[in-house]
């Protein structure tokens, strides 16, 4: 169908892909659960956006420009190194808030929490950490290529079939870690040491994530 001649193959092993954490996912789930469901989409949609632009670049052969390219593909590197490291600080910070402050039992202003929301921007922090990923644009050249006929007339039209696929199939995970974090979230308004250690714990995480980014 449409150049693609394995769909059924494409759609197991995309979901299996979606499937695995990453700092996409995780931050999502981070937002969710702090900032209710409105937010969460809002770092949902930066993930789609910043994955689209990766597909449109991995189509016309971006990915092959960075591997022939060193420097360009170091310099996005760092980049990405260096902002997955400012967020987690950031997230770091966050938590020591709130451990400092986890004896007060007077929270709930929703008007205080605003404006931290405002500031967060999880659309364009999304959006961020979706683009500052070099090696996924190699990893979608390389894999979309694997469901291409090569004697399709319109390869245009097979990668936009397969991107398609795998963007709804992101929507639907990313969905249920928006609807699960909002869950989560009135428990971490009752226990800022829940709060605080989750926060930590990812900012954790995405330190990891810059790290595996550096040395990979």
């Amino acid at each position: 169908m449409l150049g693609v001649p394995d769909l059924p193959t494409y759609l197991a092993a995309v979901v299996l892909i979606v499937l695995l954490p990453g700092p996409n996912s995780l931050y999502v789930l981070s937002v969710a659960s702090r900032r209710g469901i409105a937010e969460g989409y809002k770092a949902a949609c930066g993930v789609f956006t910043g994955d689209t632009v990766l597909m449109v670049l991995a189509a016309v052969g971006a990915g092959a420009l960075l591997q022939a390219s060193p420097v360009l593909f170091t310099a996005v590197k760092v980049l990405g190194v260096g902002y997955l490291g400012w967020l987690a600080v950031g997230m770091m910070r966050a938590a020591w808030g709130m451990w400092r402050t986890r004896g007060d039992r007077h929270e709930e202003p929703v008007a205080a929490e605003e404006p931290a929301g405002a500031a967060e921007r999880p659309y364009r922090r999304a959006l961020l950490v979706s683009l500052f990923n070099p090696k996924a644009i190699l990893f979608l050249l390389s894999f979309f290529v694997q469901f291409v006929d090569p004697g399709y007339a319109y390869p245009a039209l097979s990668f936009l079939l397969l991107g398609t696929v795998s963007q709804l199939i992101s929507l639907l995970y990313l969905s249920t870690l928006i609807f699960a974090g909002t869950r989560l979230s009135a428990a971490f308004r009752r226990h800022k040491r829940l709060s605080a250690g989750a926060t930590s714990a990812a900012g954790v995480i995405f330190l990891g994530f810059a790290a595996k980014l550096a040395v990979g």
